[in-house]
């Protein structure tokens, strides 16, 4: 069985979101495209979705730091982000060219810690619904795409690796953030060493 895991494409990510990764909205169609293939397929489609408080302390607004430095939260190296994806707002939506996705998975919930990955927080400290869910379904080939590939794409795959899962990388599927301008490639380059299969959806 195989599942399609689209990542974070939030309102917020997108353009003019608030932490608006670059050409975000160039992959919305392979997404799309995606989603019908599998849909059509009956396999599983599931996205996540950033769902922070107000309050988070991942935000540069709620720990005193400036956007794009790196701090220290719950003991672990930290972004400090602006004010993204709070819940119940405009941001934390999908982006409306999106096609619908019945299943979704919150995170990044607990203002105490940040959660880039779709199974676990960045402590591993609490685990989402994810891998129950693929578990029940019998999935065990992973493709995945969405924002953005230096963070929340990056360590989901790196999870499903660890957890056992084949994981495909949708790499025209992909945007990064890049804080440092090769943060998107190095992140393909760690995923493939990995184990991931990096692919283009055509």
């Amino acid at each position: 069985m195989k599942a399609l895991i689209v990542v974070d494409i939030q309102n917020d990510f997108c353009e003019g979101g608030s932490l608006a990764v670059k050409d975000a909205n160039q992959i919305i169609d392979v997404a799309n495209s995606m989603i019908k293939h599998f849909n059509q397929n009956n396999f599983l489609v599931v996205a996540t979705k950033d769902w922070h408080p107000s309050t988070h302390k991942s935000f540069a607004s709620n720990s005193n730091g400036a956007i794009g430095d790196i701090g220290t939260l719950n003991g672990l190296p930290q972004v400090w982000w602006p004010d993204h994806c709070i819940e119940n707002t405009y941001g934390s939506e999908f982006h409306p060219d999106l096609t619908e996705i019945k299943t979704i998975i919150y995170k990044g919930t607990d203002l105490e810690i940040d959660s880039y990955s779709g199974f676990f927080d960045n402590g591993k400290l609490k685990e989402t619904n994810l891998l129950e869910i693929l578990k029940e379904n019998l999935v065990t080939e992973l493709f995945i795409l969405g924002l953005a590939t230096d963070y929340c794409v990056k360590y989901t795959v790196l999870d499903a690796l660890e957890l056992g899962f084949k994981v495909n990388v949708v790499s025209n599927g992909c945007k990064g953030v890049n804080l440092s301008p090769n943060d998107s490639d190095n992140a393909l380059l760690e995923m493939k060493n990995k184990g991931a299969k990096i692919i283009e959806w055509k």
